[in-house]
């Protein structure tokens, strides 16, 4: 965050400062990030205050404060110093707009998007780009109208990249994103089948996802997947320079002589017309090998050479609950990747749990959220697709009970995260490896950390 004074925010965001002193509040100065949780303030930071259904942001004013915040960006005073504003979130994004802005000069954005995959090819393109200079990133999955003006508003003097990922549930929603900022390289991943209740149809997702590419600063450069159709097609979006990436013979970075460890981790040899480098990944699961050509490519837009990108890859980690392989107590390996889930993500690592070296592979799979119509059908099909690839299929919860009927008999249907836990206790065996992979609002991960 770069300084700014109580009166120099509320001069942007149209606000009035609030305080004991009327004189002196104006004056406070905000030089550290801003946060939405009182707990997560930091000394010389802004708490943003939001009035929800079941709490008032307002009322954890002291909070922030005992954490180090200075002031407050909300609707009403509070004993902080305040800016008050008619809508917080349309402030706190226009605070963020001005930041970067003053910060343009010598500063490469780069957005991310895709149905799946955005949170790891984010870690691993900030892994890429920040080992050529000062880069701030998403942190976890802070991708949506809120979270990536938190974002911006982290950035500072000597910041040279800002590697933003940008989410969507509705069309429009990325359009929105790029409105703040006009990223100088935009990456699109895939188009899938997550939030496809929201969206409506695949169609749409792509329309959204190509936002990305529409909403460029003149002259950026799209970097798209080569192997997904759909992105392939967002080319004719923009006038500006295009790399692909993928194992296609045309992509401009491309994926060759992929090969897996006895953990499941991916080595390869990243190709380009010029340049040609192994690149080994400390990752479980072969699209990891997908999302680190999406990574270089992104970086040789930003001016990284590839065989740097590479070694940098070989030392990247994922935000935490993806594709986390531990040691239990009990002898038996944990393949986290419960943050969230759709179809395609369910995949992705159901392949990863077979490509592990181990005795009995299982599967503790939870409900996949905003599927609409598709839902049961989608379920049961990710239900067939485990059974192939895992000994042991266990559904967690009534409503994911189709992935149950779609692996067959044998599946076996627990009540909830306590049933799954002590169901698992009492099975796991030294050498056998269990994923926990579901949507959000499923809590897997709180059978996770039961677990370890």
């Amino acid at each position: 965050m770069i300084p700014l004074s109580l009166g120099e925010i509320a001069a942007i965001v149209g606000g009035k400062v609030e305080g004991d002193s009327s004189v002196t509040a104006p004056t406070v100065t905000v030089t550290a990030p801003a946060v939405l949780d009182g707990r997560q303030a930091v000394p010389g930071g802004l708490f943003v205050a939001f009035t929800g259904e079941h709490h008032d942001g307002h009322d954890y004013a002291g909070q922030a404060s005992r954490a180090g915040a200075v002031a407050v960006l909300g609707t009403r005073p509070t004993p902080l110093p305040t800016v008050v504003v008619r809508d917080p979130r349309s402030s706190l994004q226009a605070l963020a707009s001005h930041v970067v802005a003053r910060l343009r000069d010598g500063l490469t954005v780069i957005g991310l998007t895709g149905s799946q995959g955005k949170t790891g090819t984010k870690d691993l393109l900030a892994a890429v780009v920040s080992s050529a200079a000062p880069t701030t990133a998403t942190i976890g999955s802070l991708n949506n109208e809120l979270g990536v003006p938190l974002t911006m508003l982290r950035a500072d003097a000597a910041t040279r990249f800002l590697v933003l990922e940008m989410g969507a549930r509705h069309i429009g929603d990325i359009a929105q994103l790029t409105g703040l900022v006009a990223p100088d390289i935009g990456v699109v991943l895939n188009v899938g089948r997550a939030h496809l209740g929201e969206f409506g149809s695949r169609a749409a997702i792509a329309t959204t996802k190509g936002e990305l590419v529409q909403g460029l600063a003149p002259g950026g450069t799209a970097v798209l997947n080569g192997d997904d159709p759909r992105v392939a097609a967002m080319r004719s979006l923009t006038d500006g320079p295009v790399l692909t990436f993928g194992r296609a013979a045309h992509a401009d970075v491309r994926v060759l002589g992929l090969t897996l460890d006895r953990l499941g981790r991916p080595t390869c040899t990243l190709r380009t017309t010029h340049a040609s480098t192994p690149c080994a990944l400390p990752l479980v699961g072969a699209h990891q090998a997908l999302n680190a050509s999406a990574a270089a490519a992104a970086g040789l837009a930003a001016g990284v050479p590839l065989d740097i990108a590479a070694a940098a890859l070989a030392t990247a980690s994922l935000s935490e609950w993806r594709m986390e392989l531990r040691d239990l107590t009990s002898g038996a390996m944990l393949l986290n990747d419960s943050y969230n889930a759709g179809p395609d993500s369910a995949r992705a690592a159901l392949d990863a749990l077979a490509a592990i070296e181990c005795g009995r592979r299982i599967a503790v799979l939870g409900e996949m959220l905003e599927l609409g119509e598709a839902s049961a059908a989608e379920h049961r099909a990710v239900g067939a697709y485990a059974a192939a690839r895992a000994d042991v299929v266990a559904v967690v919860g009534e409503a994911a009970r189709p992935i149950a009927d779609g692996a067959g008999e044998g599946a076996v249907v627990l009540a909830d995260n306590d049933a799954a836990v002590d169901w698992l206790r009492g099975r796991l065996a030294a050498d056998d490896v269990v994923l926990v992979k579901a949507s959000r609002g499923a809590r897997l991960d709180e059978v996770a950390a039961a677990l370890t």
